[in-house]
């Protein structure tokens, strides 16, 4: 993921978005295509905007702690206050202006958090009562589920070890006759081996096709049984879900009714209170005071 600040360098030129360039027309498009607000400050949204254009070199700087890390169309923008809503390169305040900012920012962060965690807790407590709901009509259809399911597989693995010991037997022996002539001709391995390889497969192929007959019904015998219980549980469970569902979705919905507005509402306040402290350039540190 890209950082802020984001541009693209290309033809003597420095692409960039602004907060004013979000709040256009194509901006609000772009918006709606990234729907991810972190994705608004990468280049692939840059590029985007601009047509989606190709080639140029992308580039990014997180240290703000001189204006010589970025270009000067950047710098510029910065020091215009055209990034408000987009970054908050705080390392570019002094020491007071920082403790200025995280005087107000602080109470807000402290606010947002109260009223998270008051709607968090009431979503929790209903999607609990839901989960536990749920569990009570799941568990014991899936404990009935297991009990048919593990008898089923006993009674295949009954079948299907013997005849796996057989078909072992009768391979591990092929294959240490294929091994043994194999190892006797090894100075003429291409033309003995061929006929060895074939002999193994001889043996091998109906040794597997016995077993595979053997199996084969076994494993059907196993789903005959196991795929109605599955489809007995799955009738249960599935309307059990949708009820936890129908319980569970609105109470986040009502949670984030909450927390979104909150969450914009912080969002908004730390970056009013940044860029306002730092179009004063005596809030800035000492590279930024141009």
């Amino acid at each position: 993921m890209c950082e802020f600040v984001s541009w693209i360098e290309k033809d003597g030129r420095c692409y960039f978005l602004t907060s004013a360039d979000l709040a256009s027309k194509r901006g609000k498009q772009l918006i709606k295509y990234c729907e991810n607000d972190d994705d608004l400050v990468g280049h692939g949204a840059i590029r985007w905007f601009y047509g989606e254009f190709k080639g140029g070199q992308d580039r990014e700087c997180t240290d703000f702690s001189s204006p010589n890390n970025f270009p000067r169309e950047i710098v510029t923008a910065m020091l215009e206050g055209k990034f408000r809503g987009m970054g908050l390169p705080l390392a570019a305040l002094n020491r007071t202006a920082r403790a200025k900012y995280e005087e107000i920012e602080q109470p807000a962060l402290a606010k947002y958090k109260e009223t998270r965690q008051l709607a968090l807790a009431k979503y929790e407590e209903i999607e609990q009562l839901a989960w536990a709901k749920y569990k009570e009509i799941e568990q014991p259809v899936l404990a009935k589920y297991e009990e048919i399911e593990q008898l089923a597989w006993a009674k295949y693995e009954e079948t299907r070890q013997p005849a796996w010991a057989k078909y072992e037997e009768i391979e591990q022996l092929a294959l240490a006759k294929y091994k043994e002539i194999r190892q006797l001709a090894w100075a003429k391995y291409e033309e003995i081996e061929q006929l060895a390889w074939a002999k193994y497969e001889e043996i091998q192929q109906p040794a597997w096709a016995k077993y595979e007959e053997i199996e084969q019904p076994a494993l059907a015998k196993y789903e005959e049984i196991q795929q109605p219980a599955w489809a007995k549980y799955e009738e249960i469970r599935q309307p059990a879900l949708a009820k936890y569902k129908e319980i569970q979705q609105p109470a986040w919905a009502k949670y984030e009714e909450i927390e979104q507005p909150a969450l914009a509402k912080y969002e908004e306040i730390r970056h009013r209170i940044f860029w306002d402290i730092f179009k004063d350039r005596a809030n800035r540190i000492e590279a930024w005071r141009i």
